[in-house]
């Protein structure tokens, strides 16, 4: 872990943000990582867009003695990812790459467990393209409900969506590391672990859009971009618990509009993975019922519905699209 593994931190301060406790959170993070590797060159701040954070970053990069790169305009997440991933392979010999978010809730001393269970996948499968996603024990509580409930909806949507896929392409989706914890992976979590050679094959790379913009791609999407694009490379997919707190200390969430954000997180990779429009409605109709929001009446099940509407509207190109209303079991 020492010597093989870098870490990229995206930075991103929006102007409502408490800027001075996301400079604190942040250089709590950056200093437990410094901990952890040989080298604090192995660690990279890649600010997203020079107004909105370059400052703070440079500043806490000459501090701690990290790397800092940048880009002119704000991208998203995955733009800000992609910069620093590709800095540290270029000549570092790293053999992990982790990417982490800014907001003091991803702990250094839990990147062993990322470490352990790669090493693990890699002497078992005999592989060496791998993605460890770091499970939150619980969404709702470190996100809140409605971004748990959402966040849910979007990881049911992407694992029909890669199973979908395997079936297609005939190539198995392995799971068998991932269905100890939880029906579905959390693979929107802010903390992943690539091998290098996924990490290649994620990043470096031609962007693939699939026809959506690039605020979908770069911005909404981009969990789910890191996983769709590993595994279509051949990654094997593994899960370690991680520790998060009770309440984020900080987050963004609240400046999206939470209706497009959750779409976007459904409509790239179905447009990616190239899923038929019924597949996708019915996969919505099966899991809007099950979620607890569905029985926050009339404010949460609007809220889904209109995620649903939205999705379908996009993929069938009729902007006023409305679906039928959600059929559900009359009887518990």
């Amino acid at each position: 872990m020492r010597h093989k593994t870098g870490v990229v931190i995206p930075v991103y301060f929006p102007e409502h943000l408490d800027s001075r406790q996301g400079e604190a959170l942040l250089a709590d993070t950056i200093a437990g990582y410094c901990e952890q590797v040989a080298d604090s060159g192995y660690i990279c701040l890649s600010v997203d867009g020079s107004p909105v954070g370059t400052e703070v970053a440079e500043r806490l990069a000459e501090k701690f003695r990290v790397a800092c790169v940048g880009s002119a305009e704000n991208g998203g997440k995955l733009q800000a990812a992609g910069n620093g991933v590709r800095f540290l392979l270029a000549n570092r010999g790293l053999q992990y790459v982790a990417i982490i978010d800014q907001d003091g809730d991803h702990f250094a001393h839990e990147l062993l467990n990322f470490l352990w269970a790669a090493d693990h996948i890699a002497h078992h499968k005999q592989t060496d393209r791998i993605l460890v996603l770091g499970r939150r024990i619980t969404r709702h509580r470190s996100m809140g409900f409605l971004r748990g409930e959402l966040e849910e909806l979007c990881d049911r949507m992407l694992l029909d969506a890669l199973q979908y896929r395997a079936v297609v392409a005939q190539r198995p989706l392995a799971l068998e590391s991932t269905v100890l914890f939880d029906e579905f992976p959390d693979f929107h979590s802010g903390y992943k672990l690539f091998s290098t050679p996924t990490a290649n094959a994620v990043f470096l790379e031609a962007p693939q859009q699939a026809g959506m913009s690039k605020r979908c791609y770069s911005q909404h999407a981009c969990e789910a971009v890191m996983v769709v694009e590993a595994i279509e490379r051949g990654a094997y997919l593994g899960v370690v618990n991680r520790t998060t707190f009770n309440e984020q200390p900080i987050s963004t969430f609240g400046k999206f509009n939470q209706v497009q954000l959750a779409a976007d997180m459904i409509l790239w990779p179905c447009k990616r993975l190239d899923i038929p429009i019924p597949f996708v409605e019915q996969w919505l109709t099966n899991h809007l019922s099950r979620l607890m929001l569905h029985t926050i009446a009339p404010e949460g099940r609007n809220t889904l519905e209109q995620v649903r509407s939205t999705v379908l509207a996009t993929l069938y190109g009729i902007p006023e699209y409305r679906p039928t209303p959600l059929f559900q079991t009359l009887f518990l």
